[in-house]
């Protein structure tokens, strides 16, 4: 990933199969960001390089569908934050999914710009809380989708939430660490 800080400029890569809204975000995202756009999977991942910070991924499209692009990506190795931004409900499949965020359409430009954000600020984080919160971000988006009823009956709800609980754990014992580092160098240096 390229050296950027939350307030600077990004390199956000826009997929979405109706050119309308690729178009349409990508004039959004302009204003603030450096944009490419794509149309299908395959264009996508011509544009993907070490230099995207950000990728706003429809999930279903024709041909290479944003699963498939999302695979991709992560088999290529390429260090980004993924966002799915499409009109699908999340099933619970998006367990297992190496994306970042979750967003449903019909998306908003200040929707568009704090997710970018948001991503940004997240790749300044090691990789442990990276992964606490995309996993916190699809819980969230379960929550949000799915009845309690829907949610008690999968296990991928409860395994999501198992893995919640343990990354948020573990990143308050590296903060517990810390503050006991941090005291007793006052101590010492004192």
């Amino acid at each position: 990933m390229q050296a950027t800080t939350h307030s600077g400029t990004a390199t956000v890569l826009v997929v979405d199969d109706e050119h309308d809204v690729a178009e349409l975000y990508t004039a959004w995202l302009g204003t603030d960001h450096d944009v490419r756009s794509a149309n299908d999977g395959e264009t996508a991942l011509e544009k993907m390089d070490d230099t995207v910070d950000v990728v706003f991924l429809d999930r279903q499209m024709p041909g290479m569908s944003g699963d498939d692009v999302l695979d991709a990506i992560e088999n290529r190795g390429l260090d980004c934050r993924v966002v799915m931004v499409t009109a699908v409900d999340p099933g619970f499949d998006i367990v297992e999914m190496p994306f970042d965020d979750y967003l449903t359409k019909p998306v908003g430009r200040e929707d568009l710009l704090a997710a970018v954000d948001e991503m940004l600020v997240r790749d300044t984080y090691d990789d442990h809380l990276k992964q606490y919160f995309a996993m916190a971000s699809k819980k969230a988006t379960l929550e949000s989708e799915k009845n309690h009823a829907e949610l008690d009956a999968h296990e991928e709800y409860h395994e999501v939430s198992r893995r919640v609980e343990e990354l948020r754990q573990r990143a308050d014992d590296a903060v517990n660490e810390f503050d006991d580092f941090e005291a007793a160098f006052r101590e010492f240096s004192g």
